[in-house]
């Protein structure tokens, strides 16, 4: 079964209170999991990013049973290309994140799931955008 997985990080102030959200559609668009979390008070935008994408991942290395092929969907172009390999992780303040959100695509992968990043805009995003803004 194909699975998506949407991300999303908000921070107001940036750095500030900061929130992130993840959403989890089955193959026929259904939401099957959502998470809406509030991850720091002086936090940025990017690691609430990393946040909604780290609790997204958790949650599908729950169901590997189900899921054959997974697509992660985000709104932030800097926490795809990364996730890709098309970008270095140059902040300190992100890199403990990035490692863990690598080593658990890592453990996706190892079970024979296929996972494709994805960037999408905002608009397509509004569900995850939701629950990063309403914690």
């Amino acid at each position: 079964m194909s699975f998506s997985l949407y991300f999303d990080g908000s921070s107001k102030s940036n750095p500030g209170l900061a929130g992130a959200g993840a959403v989890l559609y089955d193959e026929n668009h259904n939401e099957i999991w959502c998470i809406s979390k509030k991850v720091g008070d002086k936090e940025t935008n990017n690691y609430a990013e990393y946040c909604g994408l780290i609790f997204g991942l958790e949650e599908c290395l729950q169901r590997l049973q189900h899921i054959k092929h997974l697509v992660v969907k985000g709104d932030s172009l800097l926490v795809i290309k990364q996730m890709k390999g098309e970008y270095k992780v140059k902040s300190e303040n992100l890199l403990p994140l990035y490692k863990k959100a690598k080593e658990l695509q890592l453990q996706i992968n190892v079970s024979s799931v296929n996972i494709d990043f994805i960037h999408v805009y905002r608009n397509e995003n509004k569900r995850a955008d939701e629950l990063s803004t309403n914690f």
